[in-house]
């Protein structure tokens, strides 16, 4: 109903790693290459810059030049901060800055998307379209990433898309694969999908089977059911 425009979409490994110790981190890394995944993201925001220097560098040699390399600071820095931990890392070909800052500092984000080149991502505590409204007619970002269950379903969702499109912003949803990939199927601009390690529903066993998408080879790809597909185990 909604109109799929393709059969698949790119699907990205991510993880809650921060905490990881470096080689636990780079073993997570090795695992998304060998799933086939085109592109990976990693939390930064440890206490010392050198850290997350450190860290990003052994992730980008494990995953080579040619995959994405995303990384998510979950709003832990302030703009002073921003700007000196995306000039220690530019060497690293980053693909995007997730959550830089607190998500509503609209102003901060402007600030932040002037001074640096790597491509700012919003969206994931953002909860209304008004929100999005704000953050893309600022000028704040360069994607954005709805959650479909914190907007409010897939109505509002929608909204969120047909916002972005005006602005030409691509939409990346967030988290929830089972839900967020099939939207993504159908969205009007390029997108990938996130899959969180061990984060997904079925991982967490929380559906039966058949499950309504499927991860392979770097790729989703929905099932032939109708609706979403989601069968609560």
């Amino acid at each position: 109903m909604l109109g799929r425009r393709r059969d698949e979409v790119p699907v990205y490994g991510s993880g809650v790693n921060l905490h990881y110790p470096l080689e636990e981190l780079v073993a997570q890394a090795r695992r998304w290459v060998a799933a086939g995944y085109r592109g990976v993201k990693i939390k930064v925001g440890r206490p010392d810059l050198a850290e997350d220097v450190a860290r990003v560098a052994a992730v980008r040699e494990v995953i080579g030049p040619d995959r994405l390399l995303m990384i998510d600071a979950n709003q832990r820095w302030d703009l002073h901060r921003a700007r000196r931990a995306l000039a220690a890392l530019r060497p690293f070909d980053l693909h995007w800055i997730e959550e830089p800052l607190p998500a509503d500092d609209v102003a901060a984000h402007v600030e932040l998307r002037r001074s640096t080149d790597v491509p700012v991502a919003v969206g994931e505590n953002v909860y209304t379209a008004y929100g999005f409204r704000d953050l893309l007619a600022a000028g704040a970002c360069d994607v954005v990433q709805p959650n479909v269950a914190r907007v409010g379903g897939i109505t509002p969702f929608l909204r969120v898309v047909e916002l972005a499109r005006t602005y030409d912003v691509p939409v990346y949803p967030h988290l929830l694969s089972e839900m967020s990939g099939q939207l993504a199927l159908a969205l009007p601009l390029p997108a990938m999908v996130e899959d969180v390690e061990d984060a997904s529903f079925a991982a967490l066993g929380l559906l039966a089977e058949p499950y309504p998408v499927e991860i392979s080879g770097g790729a989703l790809r929905a099932g032939a059911h109708a609706g979403l597909g989601l069968r609560w185990s």
